[in-house]
């Protein structure tokens, strides 16, 4: 990775994770905030304590909190932040269930020769199912619109 992009990542890191303790304190939750860049993104974590107010049903909290951060970070930088928030182990948790569910799935279409339409995810886990099939050997494509937006797993 460029020196350049590494600095830039790890800054929108340092601005999130300051939006973030102040939120926090508004809040009055405790919980420590880890950084990370893996990829091309900044990473930003929210564990320990009770946080699962914070994540919401299905994650939705969380998608809201992780777009308020990514608008404070563009405030600050006058860039798009494609950073990625984790409460409390739900998105690596999720992420867990989502491989699983996928090679399942993918492990169906080869055995049937038949596509198989998913429930509706977000953008988040339809990457993940995408990336998780690709690399098992099958296509996917998604179909439909938000919120009804699903993965379709295709024979190869």
């Amino acid at each position: 990775m460029p020196p350049e992009l590494l600095e830039r990542l790890e800054r929108e890191g340092d601005i999130a994770a300051d939006y973030l303790e102040e939120l926090l304190d508004i809040v009055d939750v405790d919980g420590d905030i880890d950084l990370d860049v893996e990829g091309d993104r900044a990473m930003v974590a929210i564990v320990g304590g009770e946080l699962s107010h914070l994540v919401g049903k299905n994650g939705e909290v969380l998608g809201a909190l992780q777009e308020l951060t990514r608008l404070a970070v563009f405030r600050e930088t006058g860039e798009r932040s494609r950073l990625m928030l984790d409460i409390g182990g739900y998105r690596a948790k999720r992420r867990r269930e989502l491989v699983a569910l996928a090679e399942k799935f993918v492990a169906e279409v080869k055995e049937t020769g038949k596509p198989v339409r998913l429930e509706p995810m977000t953008p988040f886990e339809r990457k993940i199912v995408h990336d998780t099939v690709a690399a098992k050997g099958l296509t996917s494509e998604s179909e439909g619109e938000e919120p009804e937006r699903r993965v379709v797993i295709y024979p190869a």
